[in-house]
């Protein structure tokens, strides 16, 4: 018998900030909405194992999207986008999965992003709480790196957006932030979805990574977990957010959950979805019973 996948991968028309983007999206599963988002400089595929697993694929409805410009979703047709640099910004990372569950017609679905998605979750909850009854914030914090935004981002496109330099170095440079833990057929993995990326892309995307996705002290005190629950899984080898930056985000907002997760690294959805899941499952039945209640 041939051996078929459970998964659906299909096309939308989203139109997002006056431009109609062709978006690929792939799900599994029914109940809940659950929107997944991907790291910069990738694609849905980092989710796979997830859209696999029959124990969240029972309860929810899991959706996983390609942004505009990564994986199967293409440039915008009908716009000159070789014209201009591509950079992307909080405004449209937030705009992006409100759209989609509009036009899908998705009532409050959870997000989980990673990476940045993971800092999307955070905006997602401080933003718009009234449009999802949870996020899941993986790898999330205030802010990245603060030592690397006195960089520029001049400095990060001549790294990460240079025509000398051969695409896989990228995902060469993503064995920075895996876990030493990490299967290395999982490695290789990520390594070959960072080779894959469009030019420009995964410097563009850390535009938001950096610079845009920013929380005040503030802001995090005032996110309502009451109306939007926030979750924060954070990898124990994660050098970009490390546990103890994201600690102190959860220590900011009331009633928010964290866990570190322990020998995960950066991209954990991807480099060991078996122990991720251990964390993630009793998250999602929390949420499915308080869904029901």
């Amino acid at each position: 018998m041939a051996k078929i996948e459970p998964i659906q991968g299909r096309y939308i028309y989203l139109t997002v900030g006056g431009i109609e983007y062709r978006v690929y999206f792939e799900e599994a599963g029914n109940g809940i909405p659950l929107l997944l988002g991907h790291t910069a400089g990738s694609d849905g595929r980092q989710y796979r194992h997830l859209l696999n697993d029959q124990e969240v694929t029972r309860n929810f409805r899991c959706i996983v999207f390609d942004l505009p410009y990564h994986g199967k979703s293409l440039p915008p047709h009908g716009v000159q986008w070789w014209t201009h640099e591509y950079s992307i910004g909080k405004k449209f990372m937030i705009d992006f999965p409100n759209t989609l569950a509009e036009v899908l017609e998705l009532k409050r679905p959870v997000y989980m992003g990673s990476s940045m998605g993971g800092h999307l979750a955070i905006d997602l909850a401080l933003e718009c709480p009234e449009r999802y009854r949870a996020t899941i914030a993986v790898e999330g914090a205030l802010q990245s790196a603060i030592e690397y935004v006195d960089v520029g981002m001049a400095n990060i496109r001549r790294e990460f957006d240079n025509p000398n330099v051969n695409r896989a170095s990228t995902g060469a440079t993503m064995l920075l932030n895996i876990s030493p833990y990490s299967p290395e057929e999982n490695v290789r993995e990520i390594q070959w979805e960072y080779s894959c990326g469009g030019p420009g892309i995964f410097a563009g995307d850390l535009n938001y990574y950096y610079y845009e996705h920013k929380v005040s002290e503030q802001e995090a005190r005032s996110i309502d977990t009451s109306k939007c629950m926030l979750y924060l899984l954070t990898g124990e080898y994660d050098p970009n957010t490390s546990p103890s930056e994201t600690q102190a985000l959860a220590d900011l907002v009331p009633g928010c959950k964290f866990t570190e997760m322990k020998q995960l690294g950066h991209f954990p959805v991807t480099e060991d979805y078996t122990k991720f899941r251990n964390y993630l499952l009793p998250i999602l039945s929390e949420i499915k019973a308080k869904s029901e209640s």
